[in-house]
């Protein structure tokens, strides 16, 4: 019987910053599962960039691409796709601000050409830059995609398409781009929908913008000391950095180890 639910982001939370898992933190999600408590990876990244962090620590049920792939001990359960029509309308306002884009799915990822502000974001979030295929969208399903640009035209994008995507600026050089009404708070909604989860005490560890939702539909919120500022003020608790021993302290806290 599951004891607890706690969802983790990964960057900046879960994750170092050398994008990678400290020995403590993967000590305490084996310590979790042992005192039957699901771990559950609640993030941005989609599966194939998190292979590592799956295999180092055993966790198998997850709400990858910023909600868009929901997975339960390693099966699909709920999978969002970005229609090709809103994917053709979307790369050609890119294109008319000179911009790039990016289109994931749970398996790879491409890029449609090289930009300064590519080099950028690939190394602000410690991963290869993918290779170039400005026609990966027409043959395979997308689940999520990048929109690799600074500030300046967001709010075009964001009105563009309103009612057709869901836009989350997550780092100063891109917007995560996932399907209408996806979001970690929908994932999760999902997963708790189950009835094996009804009436368990949930928690969730986040840093970002993206975290926020996932904030409302758990029991305990809490935010990692590197956060943004409005993340914390909207936590429950907000715990140490996440390379200052964050996520112990945190599930300490709550008496999770």
């Amino acid at each position: 019987m599951t004891k607890a639910i706690v969802f983790f982001d990964l960057d900046g939370t879960l994750l170092n910053d050398k994008t990678q898992l400290d020995p403590e933190v993967i000590d305490a999600v084996s310590q979790l599962k042992a005192n039957d408590i699901l771990p559950v990876i609640a993030t941005g990244r989609n599966i194939f960039e998190i292979k590592n962090v799956l295999q180092q620590t055993q966790i198998d049920t997850l709400v990858s691409a910023n909600g868009a792939f929901i997975a339960l001990h390693g099966k699909p359960v709920d999978v969002t796709k970005i229609s090709k029509d809103v994917i053709k309308r979307l790369t050609a306002l890119v294109k008319d601000h000179d911009d790039a884009y990016a289109t994931l799915n749970n398996q790879t990822d491409r890029i449609n050409r090289m930009t300064e502000n590519v080099k950028k974001v690939y190394h602000y979030i410690n991963s290869p830059i993918p290779i170039i295929d400005p026609t990966f969208w027409q043959l395979y399903p997308v689940h999520m995609m990048l929109i690799i640009a600074t500030k300046e035209n967001d709010t075009d994008y964001i009105d563009s398409f309103k009612d057709q995507l869901t836009f989350f600026r997550q780092t100063p050089y891109s917007i995560d781009v996932v399907g209408p009404g996806v979001s970690k708070k929908a994932g999760i909604k999902t997963l708790l929908a189950r009835p094996e989860f009804q009436g368990v005490p949930t928690y969730a560890f986040g840093d970002g913008n993206n975290d926020m939702p996932m904030f409302d539909v758990v029991d305990h919120s809490i935010a990692m000391g590197n956060g943004l500022k409005h993340v914390k003020e909207a936590a429950e608790f907000v715990t140490t950095a996440n390379v200052d021993h964050g996520i112990i302290n945190g599930l300490k806290h709550f008496k999770l180890l």
